[in-house]
């Protein structure tokens, strides 16, 4: 049986409600801070992440555990496994009734967020424990209250996050558009130089979402509503028309699509499309560097909002230590820890915390990261971010752009 199906069925077998496994551990809600990292001086802190990436691993490994164990006396074990397997064991756990397990910390959003909190498979809420939760993390912003589209209530803590932005080379391009209309008036004005990835492609149905957030009416609308097929299709007629409208102008005239960002970004080295874009703020910097894209390339997000998407750090509903699990959560929302993630040294991407809130020291060191002239400024990043909505919208997207506008001929 294929993992992605045995796993929605555990989750139907879990059912929807908050895990009735008893946990002993929910007391460590009630203790103040001093007793909480009292309490996890000494202990070891297991943490379930992906590790599919070298330098996000040297991070937690060669800058984080050291200064862990150093500063708290926590010894912290990085366990590479994906979100849908360590779901999966805990599901697992859940449904034979085991109330100690053997995960403390786990790296999660979106969906994989939404079927946890939904089965109950999450400790907490926890996040009004932690001391840098309250000082350095916007709690307005919907990108904090929001993971996809569902409410965080306390459940997650962001860790970091990476926005979409447009590339161009700015030998081609002078004046990069600011709202969708300029990008409309751009492509007529330069035909063929101009298209987007495939409703498929993660990229692709991400440049549709932007489209669609304005056509709706903005990422408020569309989070109060919650996934609404009656709703988008009432509301997204600007964005068909948007597209359709661009159609001819584009790369092959629209009659085709890059199949994926990848497709996209060999169009744009080679220099048949001045525009390539992509959910990563700092990306262009590396295929700069391996003589991939030109020099001269940059990026622009435009005035109605660039899509975030921050990524969360939650506690399993059985976890064995909360307070370790706690007390790391809260050092890895530090501005040193946020500050040394955003180094290129290790990961290079965005900060999960406000940094008006730094200090003038911690200020002085983030203006003294480079991250690359094809990189925006943390400020003009902060501003124009908006968070995702309910992902069955990208779904939505899918089905629906294949018959509004690629099958048109």
């Amino acid at each position: 049986m294929k993992p992605f199906i045995l796993f929605f069925m555990l989750i139907l077998a879990a059912g929807c409600s908050q895990s009735n496994v008893p946990n002993e551990n929910l007391g460590a809600l009630d203790r103040s801070w001093e007793e909480i990292e009292k309490k996890a001086d000494g202990s070891t802190v297991r943490m379930f992440m992906w590790g599919g990436d070298e330098g996000i691993n040297q991070y937690i490994d060669d800058w984080a555990a050291p200064r862990l164990k150093e500063q708290y006396g926590i010894k912290l074990e990085r366990v590479p496994m994906d979100a849908p397997e360590f779901l999966q064991k805990l599901l697992n756990e859940k449904k034979a009734g085991q109330s100690e397990g053997s995960t403390d910390i786990i790296w999660i959003n979106g969906e994989n967020f939404k079927n946890a909190k939904s089965s109950g498979l999450l400790f907490g809420p926890f996040t009004e424990k932690l001391p840098n939760f309250k000082e350095h993390v916007n709690q307005n912003a919907l990108d904090i209250q929001y993971d996809f589209g569902e409410r965080t209530e306390g459940f997650e803590a962001p860790w970091g996050k990476v926005q979409f932005v447009f590339l161009y080379d700015e030998a081609k391009v002078k004046n990069p558009p600011k709202t969708l209309n300029d990008l409309k008036s751009w492509i007529e004005e330069n035909p063929g130089k101009f298209t987007y990835p495939d409703a498929n492609d993660f990229t692709g149905n991400a440049f549709l979402r932007h489209v669609f957030y304005e056509s709706a009416g903005g990422a408020d609308a569309l989070l109060e509503e919650g996934f609404n097929e009656e709703f988008a299709a009432l509301n997204s007629k600007e964005m068909w028309n948007y597209l359709n409208v661009i159609k001819p102008s584009l790369w092959k005239k629209g009659q085709t699509y890059p199949n994926s960002l990848a497709e996209l970004d060999r169009l744009y080295s080679s220099g048949d499309v001045w525009m390539t874009m992509g959910y990563n703020e700092a990306r262009a910097e590396s295929m700069i560097e391996k003589g991939i894209f030109p020099e001269t390339t940059r990026s622009f997000v435009l005035e109605s909002g660039s899509l975030g998407n921050t990524h969360f750090l939650g506690i399993p509903f059985n976890s064995q230590n909360p307070e370790g699990a706690m007390s790391a959560i809260n050092f890895f929302m530090s501005p040193e820890a946020q500050l040394a993630k955003h180094d290129q040294t290790y990961w290079g991407e965005g900060l999960a915390v406000d940094p008006s809130t730094f200090n003038e020291k911690e200020k002085n060191q983030l203006k003294e990261i480079e991250r690359g002239e094809s990189v925006l400024s943390q400020e003009i990043l902060q501003e124009a971010l908006v968070p995702e909505v309910d992902a069955q919208y990208v779904n939505w997207l899918k089905e629906n752009w294949i018959n509004e506008v690629a099958g048109k001929k």
